[in-house]
Order: structure tokens, then sequence, then C-alpha cells
């Protein structure tokens, strides 16, 4: 048995921060709306002002490239930086979709986890085994492969028949066979409520990864709940937190704070819902 694995890292962190929210570090210049014409070091700024705000509620910050990249080797130097702010204290996932043929996908891995130093990955299924096995290596390290997203374009190929099934069910079964270190996980849009169950029934304890609460109006309560069904779910949330009210550092905490009680509470009455259905009867 994998001693230390990824998922057993995972599992460290949200005991001891006593969460499971992830915030998404999306640092977009045209939604920055507390600052007029914002610089990169604006953007700085206000990135170490989320995290700062945030750092006692969340368990992971999950960090999209494209953010950073736009800026070429500015953004590369401020990406650099931001891993040293967060350093171990944090599990820190790159939202970078990587895939693509084995020997450039594990320059690919070598540049998150070694370079950047990223607990984990997400990554694109799409080119196969060989383009999703150099991020499942190294059993510290998580990959977070795609399966059922929360765009509308996700129904073009996500949810396309293959056989007696779908592809995302496909997806799943793929990355069963490959978790034999313990380290592979699942992200699933919030909006995906109905399907939800039926992606955790099938992943057995695989975490999951899923975005699209917030600003895309996924359920909160059904991401908890399904998700975390006989597994680990990290609920991420982005624009909802980054962007709520005046940008200010005093309303980016509290609105971290509100959703981690949410999830905490729904969790709550995940283990214990015969407690829960009393005080509603009550």
């Amino acid at each position: 048995m994998i001693v230390n694995s990824f998922l057993d890292i995972l599992l460290a962190h949200i005991e001891r921060t006593e969460s499971r929210l992830c915030v998404g570090l999306d640092i977009d210049a045209d939604r920055l709306t507390s600052i007029s014409s914002p610089t990169t070091k604006d953007l700085r700024d206000f990135a170490r002002t989320v995290i700062d705000a945030t750092w006692d509620y969340v368990a992971a910050y999950k960090i999209n490239f494209a953010f950073f990249e736009r800026y070429g080797s500015e953004g590369f130097k401020w990406l650099e930086d931001l891993m040293r702010q967060i350093g171990q204290g944090r599990l820190t996932i790159a939202d970078a979709k990587r895939g693509d043929i084995y020997n450039s996908s594990r320059h690919y891995a070598s540049a998150i986890f070694d370079h950047f130093g990223f607990s984990a990955a997400t990554v694109n299924p799409y080119m196969g085994r060989d383009s999703l096995a150099p991020f499942m290596e190294d059993h510290e390290k998580g990959a977070f492969v795609i399966c059922l997203t929360s765009n509308d374009g996700a129904s073009d190929l996500q949810l396309q028949p293959v056989g007696n099934g779908v592809l995302y069910q496909k997806v799943i079964d793929l990355v069963k066979l490959m978790n034999d270190r313990r380290n592979c996980g699942l992200v699933v849009g919030a909006t995906r409520s109905e399907e939800l169950t039926a992606v955790r029934r099938a992943a057995g304890d695989m975490p999951l990864l899923i975005p699209g609460v917030g600003a895309q109006e996924g359920d909160l309560q059904t991401s908890v709940r399904e998700g975390n069904r006989g597994g680990i779910a990290l609920i991420n949330v982005s624009r909802a937190i980054l962007y709520v009210g005046d940008q200010s550092e005093m309303s980016i905490r509290e609105t971290a704070e509100s959703y981690r009680s949410e999830i905490n509470a729904a969790m709550d009455e995940l283990a214990n819902p015969a407690k829960s259905q009393y005080e509603q009867d009550t």
C-alpha cells in the first residue's frame, strides 16, 4: 500500500484546516473594478490580499495558468512569487489542463511539480493514458483529470454516447485503472448536479475537484453532499470570493468564511442526517 499518497496529503490538509473550500486565484484585470486600469503590480498586490484574507478558511488554492501566462515572462515570475507566498501551508493545484504525448507531458509535469512546486495539476484525458501517466508517477503529487465540466460545450464530447454509456464515464474507468498510487482525482462541474451522484458512485473514493459554485451558480449543497458521499470533494469558488462587494480584504474574508461555514454545515448534515431531519421537524 502506498504510504503518504496524494490522497493522504489532501486529507491531512482538510483535517488541519477544517475546510473543503478551494479558492481559485483567477486574477482578472477586467474584473478588478476596485482599481482603475490595474497594472501587473496591482494584480500581484491583489493576489497577496486574497491569500491573506482567505488563508484561515481554505484547504487549497487553485491557480489558473491562463491568468498568468497572458503576461509572458512577467506572469511566470509572478506565479513563482505567489507559490513562494503560499509555500507548503496549503495544497496548491495548477489549473493548467495539460495533456500531450508522453514525452511532452513529462516536461509539463516537471515544470508544474518540480519547478513551480505545485501539489497537484488538472490534466486533459483526450490523448489517453500515455498523456496522463507523467502526472501520476509521483505518488505524492495529484492529477485531477477533466471528467465532466460546467461549460455549455461539455455536451459536444463529454456527454456523447459511447457503447452502453457516455464518454465521461469512459474517463472515470480509465482513471480508476491508473490510480494504483492513490493520487488521481476527477474534475466535475457543480452545474452537473444530476450527474454528480453517478460520478461519485463510479469513481469510488477518488477525490473530486468541483468548480462552478458561485458565479456559475452550481448548487453548493448538492456538490458537498454528493461529492463527499464515500470520498473527498474540494469545492472550488473563484469569482464569487475574489470579486465580491467592494473587493476589499474584509469582503473577501467574510465571504470565504461564509462559504467554509456553509460547506461544513452541509458536511455535518451528510454525517448526521437524522439530526438534521430532527432540527427541521422541530
